[in-house]
């Protein structure tokens, strides 16, 4: 059987005391479901894995099934292959991640049937502030770190499309990438 390199992306777990889930109960949970070569990256829901499963979508559905089952009421993820996320980190835009002393970096990965695409027409931009591209199925969001406070990033939260995202740092990013591509899982 062949298995396919993968990360699921918990949305809106462990985060300000909130929606709290210990990954070791992540792991025995998505291991029951047959997923192989779990590794957890930090406290905020990623889990590298393998799955003969070829459907990101699929998958989604029997991940969300099974943490909603287990877990937490109502778990979204968001499902990426191992290619996609090669793709997210090596074709991000020119210079993208490069000034952190200059700019917070972030990528927000989306919760299908919405697209990338779709999204970034309806995301606020301060000007001078905040830039934002899409590419690679995600949007890259960039902000001025010494303007940060008058970034629009944290009204998004207020928007119906946050909760078809999960936002990731440029930091976790690289670093999933880098363990996904290294690692057994």
């Amino acid at each position: 059987m062949i298995y396919v390199k993968y990360l699921v992306l918990l949305r809106g777990i462990n985060v300000g005391g909130k929606n709290m889930v210990a990954m070791s109960a992540l792991r025995v949970c998505l291991e029951g479901m047959g997923l192989k070569n779990l590794t957890t990256y930090i406290q905020s829901g990623n889990v590298l894995f393998e799955s003969s499963l070829k459907s990101t979508a699929a998958l989604s559905r029997k991940i969300e099934d099974a943490l909603s089952a287990e877990l937490l009421k109502g778990a979204q993820v968001v499902v990426v292959s191992q290619q996609q996320l090669k793709s997210v980190v090596a074709k991000a835009p020119v210079g993208f991640g490069a000034d952190t002393a200059k700019y917070r970096y972030d990528v927000m990965f989306i919760r299908a049937p919405l697209r990338a695409r779709d999204l970034l027409p309806t995301i606020a931009l301060k000007e001078g502030v905040d830039e934002a591209f899409e590419s690679n199925g995600v949007v890259y969001f960039r902000r001025l770190t010494r303007l940060a406070s008058q970034s629009k990033l944290p009204r998004l939260v207020s928007t119906p499309a946050y909760k078809s995202m999960t936002i990731r740092n440029w930091n976790t990013v690289t670093k999933l990438c880098e363990l996904i591509c290294v690692s057994n899982a």
